[in-house]
């Protein structure tokens, strides 16, 4: 693999990606999800009459201080690990995934550069993509939670840089995940819709359901559960997010320690990335 086509590759396809309207489609999907959940309802709830339907036993000023711009890290992060995982991972497999569709993978595999400089280049286009993504999630929940501020008459005052980076950084790695395991199955799949089918079942189904049957049921699921994607990706957002109020997101639980999550998550992608790379050198252009 050459490092300087791998850079050529990325900065194409980024090029290329920022023009696909599907792909900014994912992204105001995230930002809205994120808005919704995280300040629309709540500030709605705190303002009407009955408060205790959006977060049962929380008081009004527990629904307006968990909007406030303190808040901002454990806002933004808490739909990751399940809604704005699966939207991530939608957008690995449509990038990976739309050279099948198209028609455009022999073309690119049978010319100059080399295959891995090719998936390399993609898939840090992926990541490069997501961790803009990420700002902009922050920054819309900055400026969200500081006019609610503003507007009551609370204070504006924002986390800590290093709290802010430690987020940023964290959310990075959660949404990367989701994205190169998207982007693995559009490969192995040689498809787009089956592997974001798979990934949605799998993300907003199936987890939950071993996850549920471990905690009640079946405790020998336990080791099992805790090695997988999106329950350590809601055990890192816990873990960066200790001063959360009310009740956490769904998917945010302390299941497994904040250093554990992040060795998983960080296996998950080297491992994709590596079954990603052995079946798009072996696989037949026909």
């Amino acid at each position: 693999m050459n490092a300087v086509h791998a850079i050529d590759v990325t900065r194409a396809q980024l090029f290329a990606l920022v023009r696909r309207p599907a792909a900014w489609t994912i992204v105001a999907a995230m930002i809205v999800l994120n808005q919704v959940f995280s300040f629309v309802i709540p500030y709605l709830s705190y303002r009407s009459a009955d408060p205790s339907g959006f977060d049962a036993g929380a008081t009004p000023e527990e629904l307006l201080a968990g909007t406030l711009p303190a808040q901002v890290v454990t806002n933004t992060l808490g739909g990751f690990p399940v809604f704005a995982g699966a939207l991530a991972l939608a957008l690995g497999a449509l990038v990976l995934g739309s050279e099948y569709g198209w028609g455009t993978f022999k073309t690119i595999v049978t010319q100059r550069p080399a295959r891995l400089s090719v998936l390399a280049g993609q898939m840090l286009a992926v990541i490069t993509f997501i961790a803009g993504t990420v700002v902009m999630l922050f920054a819309m929940s900055i400026v969200t939670s500081t006019a609610i501020a503003l507007g009551e008459g609370e204070s504006a005052a924002l986390p800590s840089v290093s709290h802010l980076a430690e987020g940023y950084v964290g959310g990075t790695l959660v949404l990367s995940t989701w994205a190169i395991i998207g982007a693995t199955l559009a490969v192995v799949l040689r498809s787009v819709a089956l592997p974001v089918g798979l990934g949605i079942v799998w993300a907003l189904g199936i987890e939950n359901l071993l996850s549920a049957m471990a905690r009640t049921a079946l405790s020998a699921l336990e080791p099992l559960r805790d090695v997988l994607p999106g329950v350590n990706a809601g055990s890192l957002v816990a873990a960066l997010t200790p001063e959360r109020i009310g009740s956490a997101a769904p998917g945010v639980a302390e299941t497994v320690s904040g250093g554990r999550a992040i060795t998983t998550l960080l296996a998950y992608v080297v491992v994709a990335a590596v079954v990603a790379a052995w079946c798009h050198r072996r696989r037949d252009v026909a």
